[in-house]
C-alpha cells in the first residue's frame, strides 16, 4: 500500500505517511513505535542511512534498516557500504533481515560509533547504542578488500590489500579494518547478528561498559578466495574487549573465526595516539590508572565454535601493569573438526614484546567452568593467575594434559581445579 505512491512524495512527507499508516495498523490498546528507515533518504547507501541515524537522533524514533533497499539505481537486498555506519547517542539501530557489506572501495568500519575516527584525539564519552538484528541479518567483508590484518601487518607480505605499494595509503592495517568498533559508549546492546569475512577483528570494543552482548554468530577463514586465488587475511578474531571494558555480559557466541573467537586484550603501546591511522586501537592504548583501564566484571556464556586457523578459542591477555580480573567464563564446546586449536583457553603469554609473565596478582578472580574441547591445551597458562577456579574440563582428541603450566607452576596462586578430565576411549 505505502510502497504503491511513494515515489510521488518528498522524503519527509514519505516517512510521515508511512509512520502514519503504522500507527493506524496499530492493535486497539497499543500504540505503534515509529521508525525512520534509510529508504525515505537520497544519496549512496551509507549516506541514507546515515541521515536516518541523524534525524533519528533528534526525534528519539529507531532506525530500522529493512531487507529492500529502495535505491535511486531500483530495489535490491543489499546494502553496499563505502564507509561506515555512524551510530550516535540514544541510536536504536534495528536491522531487519538485511545483508550490509563493504564496498571494495572503502576501507572503513561497517559500524563505528561517531565520536571516534580518524584524527578524533579527544574522544567524547556516548551512552545508549543498540544495534539489534530481526531475523537472519548478515554483516560482510568486501569482496576485495583494500586491507587487512592489525597495524603489525604490512599489505601484501604478511596479509592482503589491494592498497599494497599504492603511494599515500597506509601500508599496514590499522583500526578501520574492524567489523564493529566502538570506544567510550556505555549502556549498549550488540545483538543477532552473522558476522563475515571480516578484514580483521570483527567485533572490538576500547572502553565499553554496561552492555550486552548476544546471539552472534561468525564465519571467518583466515583468508578466502580473492580474483580466483586464496589470500590470506590475518588477525580474524571474532570479539574483541580491549583496555577499560568492564560490566559486560556476552551469551550465545558461535561459528568460527580465522584468529581467536573471543579475546580480552590488555596489552600497552604508549606511542600511539587516538585517532591514529598507524594504530588497531581507535582510543589511545595507555593506561590512565587507578584501575580504570582494567578489564573486570565480565561475564561469558554458552559459546559453541573454533578458531580457523588454529590458534585460541578464548584469550585473555594482559601486561604492563593492566589488569584482567572478575571473569566468569561459564560454557565452552569446541565445535572444529579439523585442525586442532592451540588452545581452547589461553591465559596470559611470555612474550616479551608485551613485557613478559605478568606478575602474580595481575590477572585473578577468572572463574573457568564447562568445556569441552580437543585442542592441544585446553586450558594454557602462559602468564600469571591467582585467587581463581576451573572446574568440569573435559579434554579429549589430543594428547597432553587438560590444563599446561607454560609459564612454570609458581606463576599459580591459590587457584581452586576440580574436575578436570582427559577422556580417551576405542572407536
Amino acid at each position: 500500500m505505502f510502497s504503491g505512491f511513494r515515489a510521488n512524495l518528498s522524503p519527509m512527507a514519505s516517512r510521515l505517511v508511512r509512520n502514519l499508516f503504522v500507527t493506524t495498523l496499530a492493535l486497539p490498546g497499543l500504540s505503534a513505535v515509529a521508525a525512520i528507515s534509510p529508504n525515505d533518504f537520497e544519496g549512496s547507501d551509507v549516506e541514507r542511512i546515515n541521515q536516518a541515524i541523524e534525524a533519528a537522533a533528534k526525534t528519539g524514533e529507531r532506525v530500522v534498516v529493512p531487507r529492500i533497499n529502495q535505491s535511486a539505481e531500483g530495489d535490491r537486498p543489499l546494502w553496499l557500504l563505502d564507509s561506515a555506519i555512524l551510530v550516535r547517542n540514544n541510536t536504536y539501530l534495528e536491522l531487519e533481515n538485511c545483508h550490509i557489506k563493504l564496498s571494495d572501495q572503502s576501507r572503513d568500519n561497517i559500524i563505528r560509533s561517531a565520536n571516534c575516527g580518524m584524527g578524533i584525539t579527544d574522544i567524547q564519552p556516548m551512552t545508549n547504542v543498540s544495534i539489534v538484528g530481526i531475523g537472519r541479518v548478515l554483516l560482510e567483508g568486501a569482496d576485495n578488500p583494500r586491507a587487512t590484518g592489525d597495524s603489525a601487518k604490512t599489505l601484501g607480505k604478511r596479509t592482503y590489500g589491494t592498497d599494497a605499494g599504492v603511494e599515500g595509503e597506509s601500508q599496514t592495517g590499522d583500526w578501520r579494518n574492524i567489523g564493529i568498533l566502538m570506544a567510550f559508549v556505555e549502556q549498549f546492546r550488540i545483538e543477532n547478528l552473522f558476522l563475515k569475512d571480516a578484514h580483521a577483528w570483527t567485533i572490538s570494543l576500547e572502553r565499553c561498559a554496561y552492555g550486552v552482548i548476544r546471539d552472534i554468530e561468525f564465519s571467518a577463514g583466515e583468508g578466502k578466495e580473492v580474483n580466483g586465488k586464496f589470500e590470506t587475511f590475518l588477525n580474524q578474531d571474532g570479539l574483541d574487549l580491549r583496555q577499560g571494558c568492564h560490566n559486560i555480559d556476552i551469551s550465545n557466541i558461535s561459528g568460527h573465526t580465522g584468529d581467536d573467537l573471543i579475546a580480552l586484550t590488555n596489552i600497552l603501546n604508549d606511542k600511539k595516539s587516538a585517532g591514529s591511522p598507524d594504530s588497531t586501537m581507535v582510543s589511545a592504548p595507555n593506561n590512565r590508572g587507578g584501575g580504570m583501564d582494567d578489564i573486570r566484571n565480565i561475564v561469558i556464556r554458552n559459546v559453541r565454535g573454533y578458531t580457523a586457523g588454529g590458534h585460541h578459542i578464548i584469550r585473555l591477555l594482559n601486561a604492563s601493569g593492566l589488569k584482567i580480573h572478575d571473569v566468569i567464563l561459564d560454557g565452552l564446546i569446541d565445535t572444529s573438526t579439523g585442525k586442532n586449536a592451540k588452545a581452547a583457553v589461553k591465559i596470559g603469554d611470555s612474550n616479551p614484546v608485551w613485557g613478559g609473565v605478568t606478575p602474580l596478582g595481575d590477572t585473578y578472580h577468572i572463574m573457568i567452568s564447562n568445556i569441552v574441547s580437543r585442542a592441544r591445551h585446553t586450558i594454557l597458562i602462559g602468564g600469571s593467575l591467582s585467587e581463581s577456579s576451573i572446574s568440569d574440563v573435559i579434554k579429549y582428541g589430543a594428547a597432553g594434559e587438560p590444563i599446561t603450566y607454560e609459564s612454570g607452576k609458581e606463576y599459580v596462586r591459590n587457584v581452586m581445579i576440580t574436575d578436570v578430565k582427559l577422556m580417551t576411549w576405542e572407536k
